[in-house]
């Protein structure tokens, strides 16, 4: 069948593609690759992802394309389900014989809701949905593909689970369908030179971070990766087809849970002679450390969450406190910039942890932050310990404009003083002269960054501004 992978319009500037790992409004515009939608793209021929809100493109220009395809494959998540359940109705209006497929973490850990909340869909794919959807679009039997929920004489019928993918050599490679298909300069992310390129080299996560979405619902907890040799072809390939490209990233959920893969495959990029990043634990012994940064390696994407060693257990994150301060100081000495992300609201939280967790980020001082709230997606532990301990305040995940809203709340701290807190942590940290040193400096070496830089400047002080305006309404 003729197939259109669709990420849906929503939300102006919502993040809720096939890659991101939280989906709302940023503090500033940002967008991750819809990797995966590219990757079954990749493995059916002529077919055509469409990445709407990277675009910019609305429903006035997606939904006539319902005219030109046969099956409609839409990446769709807990807080946009809605909104894409309203999409999947009015292609089918256009196009009755379109066969719609749903796909994402909100579909593979419930699919009952997902296909009552949408009527027009035929099918939800569960898990990782890569040959899923290759054997729909290639004409087999709803009733014979392994993975999916569909409906039958006006009942849902769940198929066999599909076993998981442990030859990922064998899948293509998605920068085949970013060159055809996408502009890589619509993509975004503040703390990643622009024009960037990301994608996968593995699936899967050993951590068991209980707020974490991909290895709660598609991923799993089993690294299951490529070799060096297929990712080294990949980004040879992705070098001649992005000469503009100024950074790779890895967005595996943690590159360097195996460090002697994670070393050979630097090793093999050094004689490309890119700059890439990746997600890492705050864990990587300095020798590690010591070789990725000879090999190219510019920044690493680190999970701090908190500061607050009570909390750090709660959540299974499996760091020490201490650890991470040796690890921050070694990326420092060897060079290596840290964007840190923290995470208020999570188990344990009280007035005094968030004291700690700001402390903590001003100690270690990474290059840069991101403060988010906690984000209890169906599927994952932190969302069924919300449930039973009646944390959620309310369960809302994203608020009209897609901002994310503060869904939990604990004895001794109110949704709203978590809210609250985040705006506190911003302006503490970035309002010291470090922080302030280090934009400036890269300002004035670069005036594109310049420019970039004063335009996320006004896109972040317009969003917090935004978020006070929705409270107080």
């Amino acid at each position: 069948m003729k197939t259109l992978f669709l990420n849906p319009p929503s939300f102006e500037g919502f993040d809720g593609g096939a890659g991101s790992r939280y989906q709302a409004r940023r503090e500033i515009r940002s967008f991750w690759y819809p990797t995966w939608l590219a990757q079954p793209a990749a493995m059916v021929p002529d077919s055509k992802l469409v990445d709407a809100p990277a675009d910019d493109l609305g429903t006035d220009v997606v939904l006539p394309m319902a005219k030109d395809y046969e099956f409609v494959v839409i990446h769709t998540s807990t807080p946009s389900l809605a909104n894409d359940a309203e999409v999947a109705r009015a292609m089918k209006e256009i196009n009755p014989s379109l066969v719609v497929g749903m796909v994402g973490a909100q579909a593979a850990v419930l699919p009952d809701q997902t296909l009552k909340a949408a009527p027009h869909v035929d099918f939800v794919a569960r898990k990782e949905f890569d040959y899923t959807i290759k054997e729909i679009a290639e004409g087999k039997a709803l009733d014979k593909v392994d993975g999916i929920s569909f409906r039958k004489d006006g009942r849902i019928v769940h198929n066999r689970e599909r076993a998981p993918i442990h030859e990922m050599d064998a899948l293509p490679h998605v920068v085949d369908v970013y060159r055809r298909d996408l502009t890589i300069e619509n993509y975004y992310i503040g703390y990643l030179k622009h024009p960037y390129v990301s994608l996968y080299t593995g699936r899967g996560c050993t951590s068991k971070c209980t707020f974490c979405l991909w290895p709660q619902t598609i991923g799993g907890h089993v690294y299951r990766v490529r070799t060096p040799d297929s990712v080294y072809q990949e980004m040879a390939r992705a070098k001649e087809y992005f000469p503009q490209v100024k950074e790779f990233f890895f967005d595996d959920d943690t590159f360097t849970s195996d460090l002697p893969r994670a070393e050979a495959i630097a090793r093999k990029l050094k004689t490309l002679g890119i700059t890439w990043s990746c997600n890492a634990k705050a864990n990587v012994p300095y020798e590690t450390l010591k070789v990725l940064k000879e090999c190219g390696l510019r920044l690493l994407l680190v999970g701090f969450e908190s500061g607050n060693q009570t909390i750090l257990n709660n959540i299974k994150k499996g760091i020490r406190v201490d650890k991470a301060r040796e690890f921050a100081q070694n990326c420092k000495k060897l060079g290596i910039r840290i964007h840190g992300t923290f995470i208020l609201g999570l188990p344990g939280e009280t007035p005094t942890t968030v004291r700690e967790t700001i402390d903590f980020a001003k100690e270690v001082d990474p290059y840069s932050i991101q403060v988010s709230l906690a984000a209890p997606y169906p599927g994952t532990e932190l969302y069924q310990q919300a449930e039973e301990n009646g944390w959620f305040a309310p369960k809302h995940l994203v608020d009209n404009n897609g901002i994310q809203s503060a869904t939990l709340h604990y004895q001794d701290i109110s949704a709203r003083e978590i809210f609250d807190n985040v705006e506190k942590f911003y302006k503490e940290f970035y309002l010291r002269p470090k922080p302030i040193l280090r934009i400036v400096g890269d300002m004035v070496r670069d005036k594109k960054e310049m420019k970039r830089r004063l335009r996320e400047g006004a896109e972040f002080f317009n969003f917090m501004n935004r978020r006070k305006e929705e409270v107080l309404s």
